[in-house]
């Protein structure tokens, strides 16, 4: 039996109580994950990014480890929320024109100690003075660095379209306006190069894609050590005591944390280890989120049809960001109707060894938004569900 054949009789065996649709979290792989990142973070505490993990329970248990510190938040009001909830540091990853929200927080002296909000333009500040409605606290605040590789006099630009700050004057002037201004606190520095922490290397199929990636990946890591560390030496000049650097993600772990001016790394996706993370050669994780649809119908030889199952990821519409059929192994999307809002055909001879009521295993393409699609996780430890909790959506939150 493959390792994949016993895992998939393990969860079966865990789950054979409950009834398909559901999701599954396998804690030991999620525990190995973590201390995989741990490991690959070396000296330099991991920020846990929410919007991979979704699932108060699940932060607390990451957050529990040694080598994990705060939380990288995706919105101010799933913030407050976890402010609200016992979460003491928590650094919201992306500008906010949340009114309502901002004023709680310039109104609370606990919201405000715990919360860290992004900005990258004094219109943010601006937003946040007129929103204030009477509070007088101070809200920190953190600013974005444009971690984008740029080539050929800026012709050529590879990288997330997110901050405007690109260069260390920029980020020293946007530093000197929080500074000047009354009611903020410029607290840290925020850079997330998606380009080389959100980009597979090793493409399967794709040999030449891949070795360009690679290559792309390592210049672009030398600019911006080297940009980062002059960034971080101009902000300091005008606020000494910044309290962070934040750097990072899943896919680039080890190489962020080896940069001096990085005092923490953010990830989040490897503790669930979707799809999207097998295209790596820095790392190998455990597959350890999971959901299941039942069988229904049997159409023919090679051929069952599963309840569910189209839960398409966001980002650029393509295979890539679709669930993928994972246990038992040997299915795939019929290529004239792929996965579908009520029910999915899947095809390949391991169909012909399911029954009505059997249950295909899924992996989502990304981490977190699996975590939209149900109310909650089971938890399973070897061949037993020993607990079952709720996820944002099983709480009522939806925060985007």
């Amino acid at each position: 039996m493959t390792a994949r054949a016993a895992d998939r009789a393990r969860y079966d065996r865990a789950t054979a109580h409950l009834d398909a649709p559901l999701a599954i979290v396998d804690l030991e792989a999620f525990d190995a994950n973590a201390d995989d990142l741990v490991r690959r973070a070396g000296d330099k505490p991991i920020r846990v990014a929410s919007k991979s993990v979704r699932c108060r329970h699940l932060l607390e248990r990451v957050l529990a480890k040694d080598g994990f510190a705060g939380i990288m938040s995706f919105t101010l009001a799933e913030s407050l929320w976890l402010a609200r909830s016992g979460f003491e540091d928590i650094l919201l990853a992306y500008p906010s024109a949340d009114r309502a929200r901002f004023a709680e927080l310039a109104a609370d002296p606990k919201l405000a100690a715990a919360v860290t909000v992004m900005i990258d333009d004094p219109a943010h500040l601006d937003l946040i003075d007129a929103a204030r409605d009477g509070g007088t606290e101070v809200v920190r605040v953190c600013l974005e660095l444009d971690t984008s590789l740029k080539l050929l006099g800026g012709r050529v630009r590879v990288g997330a379209l997110r901050s405007p700050l690109y260069s260390p004057a920029q980020l020293a002037d946007l530093a000197r306006t929080v500074a000047r201004r009354p009611g903020f606190k410029l607290v840290g520095i925020m850079g997330y190069e998606g380009h080389i922490a959100g980009v597979g290397d090793a493409v399967a199929g794709r040999p030449l894609r891949s070795r360009a990636v690679r290559l792309m990946q390592a210049t672009a890591r030398r600019e911006l050590a080297e940009r980062r560390a002059a960034v971080v030496r101009a902000v300091r000049a005008v606020v000494p005591d910044l309290e962070f650097v934040n750097g990072g993600g899943t896919g680039s772990v080890q190489t962020t944390a080896a940069e001096d001016a990085v005092t923490e790394i953010a990830a989040g996706s490897g503790l669930y280890v979707p799809r999207l993370f097998d295209n790596y050669t820095s790392f190998t994780g455990r597959p350890a989120a999971l959901f299941a649809m039942p069988v229904v119908r049997r159409p023919g030889v090679g051929v069952v049809t599963v309840l569910g199952g189209g839960y398409p990821a966001s980002g650029v519409a393509g295979p890539d960001r679709l669930p993928v059929p994972y246990l038992p192994e040997g299915l795939s999307y019929d290529s004239q109707e792929g996965p579908g809002e009520v029910q999915t055909p899947l095809l390949g001879a391991a169909a012909d060894d399911l029954l009505i009521g059997d249950r295909v295993w899924f992996r989502h393409a990304k981490a977190g938004e699996l975590c939209e699609r149900f109310a909650e996780l089971h938890l399973v430890e070897g061949d037993r569900v020993t607990a079952t909790v709720p996820t944002y959506r099983g709480e009522g939150q939806t925060f985007l």
